[in-house]
């Protein structure tokens, strides 16, 4: 399981298939949320998510603001 950073989503956990997916670690996600938070402001952007597994990228986005997310994966596993 992983979970939303933050945002109006924050703490909410996504459920990810126990085998043959790895999720970005929060770690890793909160460090690139902040650093393009430092850049950009996420209002009103439309973001795509490429090979998003869980689909914890896209969502975080929209969690921060994003007004839409457009996710493509091609493993129909990991595409719950």
């Amino acid at each position: 399981m992983t979970r939303i950073i933050a945002g109006f989503l924050g703490g909410r956990r996504i459920e990810v298939p126990k085998s043959g997916t790895r999720p970005t670690s929060d770690r890793v996600r909160e460090a690139v949320f902040n650093a393009l938070a430092a850049r950009l402001d996420f209002a009103g952007l439309a973001v795509l998510d490429l090979y998003a597994g869980s689909g914890a990228l896209g969502l975080e986005a929209i969690s921060r603001g994003a007004s839409s997310a457009l996710f493509v994966e091609s493993d129909q596993r990991a595409a719950a």
